[in-house]
């Protein structure tokens, strides 16, 4: 057998996981498991605070784009082209094969960029989550949990290595300041 290489599928916008889980169960049902390593979509790990619920998400790294281990065949390259709902086939380029004619070949990556994205992959896989922050310093947001529940305030600093945020609110005619985890507030909404 020849050597496997990694290839770049190009599949409908937000349809990357489907595509890759129906490339998978192709290539199965077509006893093609021996010219395929791997089918990969690269995510990020990452916590999101909406509503004042925690979540952790997966980020793709590339949207819109599935990477693929494996020795290409004609039988593995049509199913690839023509038979998974959501994938339009391969990162190509264009070969001149007589003349005026062109034929779009797939394209291996680079072994560099090959370790490049596998390295992120692991590196993700390894890691704690990522907080994202949606709330910027000065801005108005509404306490929804804890003593301090119902009041309004001003974000005054932000530790998202903690996962916490300091409120400016007034209690008894005081300015004073709070602090708060990112699932005790939310942004107060403009009318």
């Amino acid at each position: 057998m020849g050597e496997m290489k990694w290839y770049v599928l190009r599949t409908a916008g937000t349809k990357e996981k489907k595509a890759a889980e129906y490339l998978e169960k192709e290539i199965e049902r077509s006893g093609l498991q021996d010219e395929v390593a791997q089918v990969l979509v690269p995510v990020k790990k990452e916590i999101i605070t909406k509503n004042g619920k925690r979540k952790a998400v997966d980020k793709l790294l590339f949207p819109g784009y599935v990477l693929i281990q494996a020795e290409l065949s004609a039988k593995l390259e049509n199913i690839i082209r023509n038979m998974v709902p959501g994938m339009s086939g391969f990162l190509t380029e264009k070969k001149s094969a007589n003349g005026a004619q062109f034929e779009r070949i797939p394209v291996p990556l680079r072994d560099e960029e090959v370790q490049r994205i596998l390295g992120n992959q692991d590196e993700n896989a390894d890691s704690a989550a990522e907080t994202v922050v949606n709330y910027e310093i000065g801005e108005s947001v509404c306490i929804t949990g804890g003593p301090f529940s119902g009041f309004t305030g001003v974000v005054d600093d932000i530790l998202e290595d903690r996962s916490k945020i300091k409120v400016i609110v007034e209690i008894f005619g005081r300015k004073t300041q709070v602090e708060l985890s990112f699932t005790q507030v939310t942004k107060v909404t403009k009318v």
